[in-house]
């Protein structure tokens, strides 16, 4: 979902650097995965489609933190000012 993100840091020798990948647009999200020693962060659209994507050697990566957009049901949003029968003093 938009907002989304994930921060990478990576060993550059004798310092670290940080990455982040963010959803920046609406209906996109941040997936991430580790396949054989490279760690990928892509950027997809609903239907699927890689809009970007950062790859890292595992090896070198310290940290990978995801930072998911807080989400509010969709009951708490629709009946959040609502009093419900019996509820009156």
């Amino acid at each position: 979902m938009k907002g989304d993100r994930v921060e990478i840091v990576v060993d550059a020798g004798d310092t670290t650097r940080t990455y982040e990948v963010v959803a920046s647009r609406a209906g996109r999200r941040v997936e991430t995965a580790v396949r054989r020693g490279v760690v990928e962060v892509s950027e997809v659209t609903r239907s699927g489609s890689v809009v970007r994507t950062a790859r890292f050697m595992a090896t070198r990566v310290l940290a990978l933190v995801e930072q998911p957009v807080p989400r509010e049901d969709s009951s708490e949003r629709s009946h959040a000012g609502d009093v419900g029968v019996g509820d009156a003093p």
